[in-house]
């Protein structure tokens, strides 16, 4: 089941925070709970999307993104992901997060968020995000335009971009040719 309670928890936690940029980072932090294991008592790989999304919903909310997509009746969709798990996360284990927008192309925004404990990155997934409304997907830059920063668009990491290329050149819908399906 989605956290929602941990979730409500987390946006009355920030409701007073500063507001801040897009480039900004927010910083959260985490416990992981009984109901977050998996079968080998660690953190679920999925349960793990899941908590990302205590982190990213603040930082959109402190961002004035939030507020924003309500206003304007748009909604919000993940195009994408990409995920690096590189150390366990074990029962009552507490975390750090950090949470943060890289930048966009013409259709996506690219946000980065990380766990980490103790000084050590445990995983990492970058997100591309669709902007929505009931035409399809929104121009970044009249997003960009409609939050009051029409210049921004930093430069992202080349290996993002590298992925972000990768994601348009795969097959949709997905093709299984190659597997023996029975």
């Amino acid at each position: 089941m989605f956290p929602f309670f941990r979730l409500a928890k987390e946006l009355i936690k920030f409701n007073n925070a500063p507001d801040m940029d897009m480039g900004d980072v927010h910083v959260s932090h985490h416990i992981c709970w009984p109901w977050d294991l998996d079968m080998f008592f660690e953190l679920n790989n999925g349960r793990s999307l899941s908590l990302y999304d205590l982190g990213r919903l603040p930082m959109a909310r402190r961002a004035g993104f939030l507020k924003l997509i309500r206003q304007q009746g748009w909604g919000m969709s993940m195009a994408g992901a990409t995920v690096r798990w590189r150390h366990r996360v074990t029962l009552f284990q507490r975390f750090e997060m950090r949470s943060g927008a890289l930048g966009r192309d013409a259709r996506f925004l690219y946000l980065h968020q990380t766990m980490w404990r103790k000084g050590r990155a445990l995983s990492s997934v970058i997100y591309r995000v669709a902007v929505t409304d009931k035409n399809g997907i929104v121009d970044t830059q009249k997003v960009a335009d409609a939050m009051g920063m029409p210049e921004w668009n930093p430069r992202m990491p080349e290996w993002v971009m590298l992925w972000a290329k990768s994601e348009d050149s795969r097959e949709w819908p997905p093709v299984f040719d190659t597997l023996e399906i029975t």
